[in-house]
C-alpha cells in the first residue's frame, strides 16, 4: 500500500535514528534521508526568514503525472511548499520523450532557469523522467547544461530524497541513470492533485516495442505490482475520500504475466470494483491485441467500470500495422470493436491515431480513414509521426511528402471532429451522474465535470458540490462539451 496519511508518515520518519548507520531496505532509506533532508531544509528557511518553495512540472502522460504525485510528496516531507510558479527554490521537470517537441520544450524552460540560477545560486534544478533515459540528453545536459544539479531517470523516481541529499552533501551536481528495474518501490508519500480521483500505478514498463515509439526504451521491461499493495492502496484511497481511481500502465492488459501467481487486468479489475467507497474506475491504456472476452465482460457487468475504453489505432493499414509492429491486422481492430459495442452498447471508444508513418501511401491513409468511419469514436487523438533516433522505425524511408502528410492529417482532424460532434450532440437532454471536479476554466461561474464516458460537462452549482457525483441534465451542446442543469433534489 501506498502512504497518504500524513500523520502516519511523519511519525514513522520521527522515530528514525538518523545517527546509525543507512538502512538497505526501501522505502526506509528514502525516509532516512527525508529526516536528512529535513535537517539543511528548516537550516534555510532560517537563513532567508521565509519558507523554501518547489515546482514540481509534469511533462506527458498520465504516468508521469502519478510519478511527480509522488516527488511533490517526498519533497513536502522534506520541508518544502509546493507553489505553481518556476521561480521556485526547487523546480524539477518530469519529462516526457514520446515526441520530439517536448524534448525541445524542456530545453527551452532550461534556457529561462540558467538566467534566473546566476542570480540565485541556491536555487536547485532537477531533471527526471523518459527524457532522461536517453543517452545522447544526458550527455547534453551534462555538457550545455552544466547548471542543473540532478537528473534521474524513471527508473529511480523514488530516490529523490537520496539524490537530494547527496547533491547537498557534494556540493555539485548529481546524475543517477538507471538502464533497468526490477524493483518495484511501495509505501512512499505522494501529494495528489484532486482529493477525489487519484492514479493508481498497477505496473511499470512495455515489452510490445512498437517500431515508433521509445518507450520500451526508457521505461523498461513490464513488471507488475501485486493486487494486494494495489488492492491495499486503493482501500487507503477510498479511506482518504476518493471516489474514482484510474488504473495506469503502458499496457494495462499485459497486468499480471510477471507475477509468480498470476493475475489477469480483469481480474484485478474486479477485484478494485469491490472496494467500498471507490464509486468509479478507469483505465489507462490497453492494446487492442491484448484486450480479452473476459476484460470485455467484466466492463460489461460492472457499473463501476467507466463506459469509456481508449483503443489505439495508429493506423487502419494491415501494412503499416504490420511495419509497426503492433500484433493485430484492420480486421482483428473492427472485430474487437464491434465485440466491445455489442456487449456495452453505451461505451465510449477514443483512439490514438498516426499520419505519415514511413511507407504510408494514400490507400494506407483511406484504410485508416475507413476504420474511422465504421468505429465513429467518441474523439481521437491525432499526430502527425514524429520519428524518435533509437526506434526501428527512425530508420525506414518515408516516400510521402511533407505537404502530402498535412494533407492527409488535415483530412483525418477535420473527419474525427465532425464524428464527435455528432456523437456529442444524441447526448442532449438526457440526465446523468457527473463527478465534479472543479470551478470551469471557462467560466468561474460553472462547474465542470465529467460523466462517466468522459465528456465534459459545465453548469451553474455550488462548490460544495466538487468531488460529488450528481446528477446534471445535459441542456445545450457545445460542440465538443455540454452546458447542464443540476437536478434541483442536489443542491
Amino acid at each position: 500500500m501506498e502512504i497518504h496519511n500524513r500523520k502516519e508518515l511523519d511519525e514513522l520518519i520521527k522515530e528514525l535514528d538518523i545517527n546509525g548507520p543507512v538502512p538497505d531496505k526501501e522505502p526506509f532509506r528514502q525516509y532516512y534521508f527525508i529526516k536528512k533532508n529535513r535537517e539543511y531544509v528548516a537550516k534555510k528557511k532560517e537563513e532567508l526568514g521565509r519558507p523554501l518553495t518547489c515546482s514540481v512540472n509534469t511533462f506527458g502522460c498520465q504516468m508521469n503525472v502519478r510519478d511527480s504525485e509522488k516527488l511533490l510528496g517526498i519533497l513536502e516531507q522534506m520541508g518544502y511548499e509546493k507553489t505553481d510558479s518556476e521561480d521556485a527554490d526547487f523546480v524539477i521537470y518530469n519529462t516526457c520523450t514520446v515526441r520530439e517537441n517536448a524534448n525541445r520544450k524542456v530545453y527551452g524552460h532550461l534556457g529561462i532557469l540558467k538566467h534566473k540560477k546566476k542570480s540565485r545560486p541556491d536555487m536547485i534544478i532537477g531533471l527526471c523522467g523518459c527524457m532522461m533515459q536517453e543517452q545522447e540528453v544526458v550527455e547534453t545536459i551534462r555538457t550545455k547544461y552544466k547548471f542543473v544539479d540532478i537528473v534521474f531517470g524513471t527508473h529511480n523516481v523514488y530516490k529523490l530524497a537520496e539524490i537530494y541529499y547527496n547533491r547537498i552533501a557534494s556540493g555539485s551536481s548529481v546524475i543517477d541513470i538507471w538502464k533497468d528495474t526490477e524493483m518495484v518501490v511501495e509505501d512512499l508519500p505522494a501529494t495528489r492533485e484532486y482529493s477525489f480521483k487519484s492514479g493508481v500505478n498497477i505496473m511499470f514498463g512495455c515489452n510490445n516495442f512498437c517500431t515508433y515509439c521509445i518507450v520500451p526504451y526508457v521505461r523498461g521491461r513490464e513488471r507488475s505490482r501485486t493486487p494486494e499493495d494495489i488492492i491495499d492502496e486503493v482501500k487507503a484511497l477510498a479511506a482518504d475520500g476518493v471516489v474514482e481511481v484510474m488504473l495506469l500502465g503502458q499496457n494495462v492488459n499485459s497486468y499480471g504475466k510477471n507475477l509468480p501467481e498470476k493475475v489477469s487486468f480483469a481480474k484485478l479489475l474486479e477485484m478494485v470494483c469491490q472496494v467500498e467507497g471507490i464509486e468509479r474506475v478507469r483505465f489507462m491504456t490497453p492494446h487492442p491485441k491484448d484486450l480479452s472476452d473476459e476484460l470485455i465482460d467484466v466492463i460489461a457487468r460492472n457499473p463501476k467500470v467507466c463506459r469509456h475504453v481508449h483503443l489505439p489505432l495508429q493506423s487502419g493499414s494491415t501494412k503499416i500495422l504490420k511495419a509497426m509492429n503492433r500484433h493485430y491486422t484492420k480486421e482483428d481492430y473492427l472485430a474487437l470493436v464491434d465485440k466491445i459495442k455489442t456487449r456495452i452498447p453505451d461505451v465510449s471508444i477514443t483512439a490514438d491515431i498516426i499520419v505519415g508513418f514511413p511507407g504510408e501511401t494514400e490507400e494506407d491513409f483511406l484504410d485508416t480513414l475507413d476504420v474511422v468511419e465504421k468505429v465513429r469514436y467518441d474523439t481521437a487523438f491525432t499526430f502527425i509521426y514524429s520519428k524518435r533516433t533509437g526506434t526501428p522505425a527512425a530508420a525506414m524511408e518515408n516516400g510521402a511528402t511533407k505537404e502530402e502528410i498535412n494533407d492527409r492529417y488535415n483530412r483525418l482532424f477535420k473527419r474525427v471532429q465532425e464524428i464527435s460532434g455528432e456523437i456529442t450532440q444524441t447526448f442532449k437532454g438526457k440526465t446523468l451522474p457527473v463527478l465534479v471536479e472543479g470551478i470551469s476554466e471557462q467560466n468561474d461561474g460553472l462547474l465542470t465535470g465529467r460523466l462517466s464516458n468522459n465528456l465534459l460537462v459545465h453548469f451553474e452549482g455550488c462548490e460544495s458540490l466538487i468531488g460529488h457525483i450528481v446528477d446534471v441534465t445535459l441542456v445545450e451542446c457545445k460542440g465538443f462539451y455540454f452546458i447542464g442543469r443540476l437536478i434541483e433534489d442536489e443542491v
